[in-house]
């Protein structure tokens, strides 16, 4: 800062004796009135060239904010102007960005509300009888169908599992009972023979038991997979197939209305717009009534499969319990590929317990 205010100084010094120099200077007049020429002077020459070297560089100038005696730190340069100019232009694009997610935004809203508002019409129409709705009378039936083979496939699902849990119950009364009877059986050498005797016979139900329970359980998880996973999955592409078909009666039934309107050039473009929005979602009815057609007709041959295998389970199972038959029990877990659990393993470890 200094040293600005020397070279400002010494500049003003040097043109105030120039100025001085060229007023004290004699004007020559001739007989005529005219001014004569100057004679040159090397000394002003000179000295304006070095006015005009030592002199501001004006490709190097400086803003100084603060005044005079300020801080250094208030010399702000000018191509620090250029950076910030450059720095606003892309704080701009970013706000242009910013500003097209939001119109897209607020358009995806504004779609999304008129389709909600002629679904919504659409649906009270149907309900109080004053509109039209398209109907596959075959796919309609199919569809009730599986709805009523659901609730009575959860109602079987829900009795096998009443059925495994009261059975448990009672394999692990068999399991206690035998052990008592063998704990006795040791301290009653009078009643000796009879004690053992039916401590066999209550590990070997016990036995038998966890077998049955096995191929109950495996009964058990494929009607949880055909009912909650299969079926539920068939019914979902279903919900979407049913609210494509409102969606596509509801444009239908507003292009209907255009159409018996008015013809001028404003109403022609709103039909030619509701058209193609008619054309659209046609196009996506007709492609999930398609996908529902085939989904319900590999369900169809998916569960007789599934409940081919199962009820055979099951019905061998109870069969070769009941009837004693140790060896056919062990050939049906073996035919249908049931592997038991380990006894003890759904007790929690040690660990676990802590």
């Amino acid at each position: 800062m200094c040293q600005c205010l020397v070279l400002s100084c010494r500049y003003f010094i040097m043109a105030d004796s120039i100025m001085s120099k060229a007023a004290t200077m004699e004007i020559p007049i001739n007989s005529n009135g005219d001014t004569g020429t100057l004679p040159e002077d090397d000394s002003l020459e000179q000295d304006l060239q070095q006015v005009m070297v030592s002199g501001p560089n004006l490709n190097e100038t400086s803003i100084v904010s603060g005044g005079y005696g300020g801080p250094a730190g208030g010399i702000i340069p000018t191509s620090s102007i250029k950076g910030s100019t450059s720095n606003h232009s892309a704080v701009n694009s970013t706000e242009e960005v910013s500003r097209g997610v939001a119109v897209e935004k607020l358009e995806g809203v504004k779609k999304w509300g008129i389709n909600t508002y002629k679904c919504t019409k659409q649906m009270f129409s149907e309900r109080f009888g004053r509109g039209s709705r398209t109907v596959d009378l075959e796919l309609e039936a199919q569809i009730d169908v599986l709805r009523d083979t659901k609730i009575k496939y959860e109602n079987i699902l829900r009795l096998a599992t009443a059925l495994t849990m009261h059975f448990q119950s009672m394999v692990q009364t068999q399991q206690a009972l035998g052990d008592t009877f063998t704990d006795l059986s040791q301290k009653s050498p009078e009643l000796q023979d009879e004690f053992g005797y039916n401590a066999e016979t209550q590990k070997l139900l016990c036995k038998n038991g966890e077998a049955l329970l096995g191929a109950i359980n495996f009964f058990v998880s494929g009607i949880n997979t055909l009912v909650n996973k299969t079926m539920e999955d068939t019914l979902m592409t279903i919900k979407l197939y049913e609210n494509a078909r409102l969606e596509f009666d509801a444009y239908r039934s507003d292009l209907e209305e255009m159409s018996l309107g008015q013809r001028d050039a404003a109403a022609m473009v709103r039909i030619e717009m509701a058209q193609h929005d008619y054309q659209v979602h046609r196009e996506k009815y007709e492609r999930l009534r398609s996908d529902v057609t085939i989904k319900l007709k590999f369900l169809e041959e998916n569960k007789v499969k599934v409940m081919h295998k199962q009820l055979l389970l099951f019905h061998n199972a109870i069969s070769a319990y009941f009837a004693g038959n140790q060896q056919q029990l062990e050939q049906t877990l073996i035919q249908f590929n049931v592997k038991l659990k380990p006894p003890g393993s759904d007790k929690p470890s040690w660990l676990e317990e802590q």
